[in-house]
């Protein structure tokens, strides 16, 4: 009875963590196929704007919920606002611009470039991050992938450039921010939430200052629009952000980081069946290139009795356990 009694929790733990981990796979999968629903009635910045939004309402319930108070310090809240506009609101906004001209599929293949980049910029930027044999041939592998999926030899015959290129900045952002989050907010005294809700408001402050200079007051609001950027909020920024602490806390970022792998799988599959979205077949060659090639850079050589160590996720490298971003990302 007693061993029923023991069992029984740990097996409900274990199908916890992993419904958790698969909703948010399919939460960051689906948001670049809401981004894409989103834009074909309203301007990229709104569909930002809208997701940030929604995204700190949800955070915001959540540290009112736990009583937690916003971080102090005016140094914080600058480094903070650097953080919102390289994590949030500058590769939100260009996965939104991006999506104008690409499909959503090739938007979230893109995503998943971030941890090469995010390995590229920290053996420069990191002192800790040292050049190995396997980290640089990850590199290699991955970014041979990214020239698979762009069909480099049919000289890009039939892709956006500006389009692709500006999902690729997009995720190139994402690890330029860590780093500045790891040198500027590792080690701060004040909580995850604390830190993460005031980023992404200061994210939403920037889009609301933005938006009204190059877009005008929609004159509709068409429903499926309307939800797609609601759930690319509270669902894909807010609620995600959430799962992600909590998958880290219970399973460590080994585990939990393991889902930056499904998300390009999920937006090419959703892209493909929910929007009709053209599918050549060096696209999704290319992404399992991609993501073998960022696998490799995220692994760590074994030490007798020691797990390999890898960075917390959504996406990549460079991110402290101290400040773990949001979103989400997602994207």
């Amino acid at each position: 009875m007693s061993s029923t009694g023991t069992s029984s929790p740990a097996a409900r733990r274990v199908l916890d963590w992993r419904l958790r981990f698969g909703f948010l796979s399919l939460v960051w999968g689906f948001s670049f196929l809401f981004m894409k629903v989103g834009t074909e009635s309203f301007a990229p910045f709104q569909v930002t704007l809208g997701r940030l939004a929604f995204g700190t309402a949800v955070v915001a319930a959540a540290m009112a919920v736990k009583r937690e108070r916003l971080p102090r310090g005016a140094w914080t809240w600058v480094h903070l606002t650097v953080a919102g506009f390289l994590l949030n609101a500058l590769p939100f906004s260009l996965f939104a611009f991006s999506e104008l001209t690409i499909p959503s599929s090739l938007a979230g293949i893109c995503n998943a470039t971030s941890p090469l980049w995010g390995m590229a910029l920290s053996l420069v930027a990191l002192s800790e991050d040292r050049p190995t044999r396997r980290r640089v041939a990850g590199l290699g592998i991955g970014f041979l992938g990214v020239l698979t999926v762009l069909g480099v030899w049919q000289g890009f015959e039939g892709l956006d450039v500006t389009g692709t290129a500006l999902a690729l900045l997009a995720s190139f952002s994402y690890p330029v921010g860590w780093i500045y989050v790891r040198r500027t907010l590792a080690g701060s005294s004040h909580s995850h939430l604390s830190l993460t809700g005031a980023q992404l408001g200061l994210a939403t402050l920037q889009l609301a200052v933005v938006t009204p200079l190059f877009t005008s007051v929609p004159t509709s609001l068409p429903v499926l629009p309307l939800l797609s950027v609601a759930a690319l909020g509270v669902l894909g920024t807010g609620l995600a952000f959430l799962i992600q602490y909590d998958l880290v806390a219970e399973v460590g970022p080994t585990t939990a980081q393991m889902v930056t792998y499904f998300t390009p799988v999920i937006a090419t599959a959703a892209g493909v069946a929910l929007l009709g979205e053209s599918l050549s077949w060096s696209t999704p060659v290319g992404a399992v290139i991609v993501l073998a090639g960022a696998a490799l850079t995220q692994s760590r050589p074994r030490t007798a009795g020691t797990p390999a160590v890898a960075p917390v996720p959504e996406h990549a490298e460079a991110r402290p356990r101290e400040h773990p971003r949001t979103t989400a990302s997602q994207t």
